[in-house]
């Protein structure tokens, strides 16, 4: 046991703990400004994708507001005034159409012709919720990634004070102790916790 922990001071043990530590350090503090770009640019991409959403909903709900007017106005004319009917008929939007088609002139605005007319606004409202659920990914990744570069740099600053005192002190092999099992601590959240984007 004596052997064990005398070897935790030596010069090479203490070196190498410097250097590993250094750069997980530097490893983990590199990724982890990486997610967080990562995270930045699908909070954005996800707001742009909301905000167009956002209006091409709008746009949808006018559009069927016009599909309303202009379909009473050809079913009041239809019969008396073809002529105008047809004007009518030809402003409907192309949804509208599918719908007389599908169910006759009773019933087109049902649920069918909805969907289809939110189509486009509710796929950009899902391509909105995939890039907040992605920037979210890499928000929580780069939280750990934060914490395995703390743990690391507080195992950095043991094995260095380790490095400085003498041969025979018992705090060099104390430090050097602590600065193995910060390591541990920072190398087991690296490859145990740090969520993988998608994963």
């Amino acid at each position: 046991m004596k052997r064990i922990f005398g070897f935790l001071g030596t010069e090479i043990f203490l070196g190498t703990m410097i250097a590993l530590l250094s750069v997980f350090t530097a490893v983990s503090g590199y990724q982890g400004a990486m997610a967080d770009s990562e995270q930045n640019k699908f909070e954005i991409l996800g707001m742009q994708s909301l905000n167009d959403g956002n209006a091409e909903y709008l746009t949808a709900n006018q559009n069927i507001t016009q599909d309303y007017s202009y379909f009473d106005n050809w079913y009041l004319n239809v019969d008396a005034n073809p002529d105008i009917a047809e004007y009518y008929q030809f402003n409907f939007s192309e949804e509208l159409t599918t719908a007389v088609e599908r169910s006759g002139e009773d019933n087109p605005f049902d649920e069918e012709y909805y969907n289809a007319m939110y189509a486009y606004p509710s796929e950009l409202f899902d391509e909105s919720d995939t890039n907040f659920e992605i920037g979210s990914q890499y928000d929580e990744r780069g939280d750990q990634l934060q914490l395995v570069m703390l743990i690391m740099a507080l195992g950095l600053a043991f094995a260095a004070w380790a490095s400085l005192l003498g041969a025979e002190s018992n705090m060099r092999l104390l430090f050097a102790f602590f600065g193995v099992i910060t390591f541990a601590a920072g190398l087991f959240i690296y490859l145990v916790q740090v969520p993988t984007v998608g994963g």
